[in-house]
């Protein structure tokens, strides 16, 4: 069966990206219709599958150095961007995507790893936001460094086109953050179910759907370069570890996120793919939290969770005052454990807490 001129796409850029890399930096592969620069040239029969796209594109490439680009017969062609070597920071040169990324929790997560050296592709259903954020941190950081792709992560087709974009900007990625999530607290004897089902569609079902993809070009890249590993980070709650009082539908779609995280975990890791997931504390400051007319601090205080309380404050300081530490999470904490799974080669298929000692795990 032969490959789409998408597929083959999506199988050429991590190939060379993969094998144009060196000691653990990877540049950027970028396909274009045609290209000025000084081409490799590099064929591809309808009949070949990864492996010998795989085995061709080695032949091809050899022992060149400087490859300025390759070009590809019937498909195109690949600019290759050398890699910046004076960039800096704790995934410096990395290619990562995340999703739910135009504003709260998401946006600060593509911010924080920009500005730590990273490339970052900024994947939302609000598309025109994410633009507008992509190019605020484009004119920071410089053109390379960050794009935004629209995304339904309960849509496969969104999912894989989305990826598809980026393998076409930068030839791959090295991490895929799962952060898009949605909440609906109500009581289980009143909550609608279109309501329960938006939370597990997104919440669960997202999570299933965007690793599915991810993991397709993850492998590919391992397949490539078997020494080369790479990360799918959920971000989930402390809900995932421990049940929410009139918040039934966000817990179980987060206890359920943790399942997959450690089925994932041991299916993945012979493609050099850790799954790993993060479990914040309540993020106060965020818009999930804090927004005036539907943050849940506002659904809380509607559907009276917090006995007694009459404002927005007195549920914020209820929720503050069950966290040892006595304070939300935010995002330099969360930050702090995204580095480390990246960092950390030895650890897959964990539920990270970063509750401020709310949740302590047994």
């Amino acid at each position: 069966m032969s490959l789409s001129t998408e597929e083959k796409i999506n199988v050429i850029g991590p190939v060379l990206r993969m094998q144009l890399g060196r000691d653990g930096q990877y540049p950027v592969v970028r396909f274009v219709e045609k290209t000025a620069r000084a081409a490799i040239a590099l064929s591809v029969s309808e009949s070949m599958d990864e492996a010998g796209m795989i085995e061709a594109a080695s032949k091809a490439l050899g022992s060149a150095s400087g490859v300025e680009a390759v070009a590809v017969d019937g498909v195109g062609a690949f600019e290759v961007d050398p890699m910046d070597e004076t960039s800096a920071g704790r995934v410096a040169g990395k290619v990562l995507i995340v999703t739910g990324a135009a504003q709260g929790f998401g946006l600060e997560i593509a911010q924080q790893l920009v500005s730590q050296g990273a490339c970052v592709v900024l994947a939302d259903i609000n598309d025109a936001e994410a633009n507008n954020q992509a190019q605020a941190l484009r004119k920071e950081y410089g053109p390379n460094r960050a794009m935004a792709v629209a995304m339904n992560v309960t849509d496969l087709a969104s999912i894989q086109s989305a990826i598809h974009e980026t393998v076409k900007t930068f030839g791959g990625f090295d991490a895929f953050i799962s952060n898009a999530g949605v909440l609906k607290a109500e009581s289980v004897k009143t909550q609608p179910e279109k309501d329960f089902d938006f939370s597990t569609v997104v919440n669960y079902k997202g999570y299933f759907l965007c690793t599915q993809a991810a993991a397709k070009i993850l492998a590919l890249q391992h397949k490539t370069n078997p020494a080369y590993m790479s990360d799918i980070i959920q971000i989930n709650s402390k809900s995932g570890l421990v049940g929410s009082n009139r918040n039934g539908a966000y817990a179980g779609s987060k206890f359920g996120g943790i399942g997959l995280t450690q089925s994932f975990a041991l299916e993945l890791i012979e493609d050099g793919i850790k799954v790993n997931s993060i479990c914040p504390g309540n993020f106060f400051d965020g818009p999930l939290w804090s927004n005036p007319y539907n943050g849940l601090f506002a659904q809380y205080l509607r559907t009276g969770k917090i006995p007694g309380a009459k404002t927005v404050q007195d549920v914020k300081r209820a929720y503050e005052a069950k966290v040892p530490m006595g304070r939300g999470c935010t995002t330099p904490d969360v930050m702090a454990a995204v580095y480390y799974l990246i960092e950390q080669k030895y650890e897959t298929g964990q539920a990270v807490p970063v509750t401020g000692g709310q949740v302590m795990l047994h």
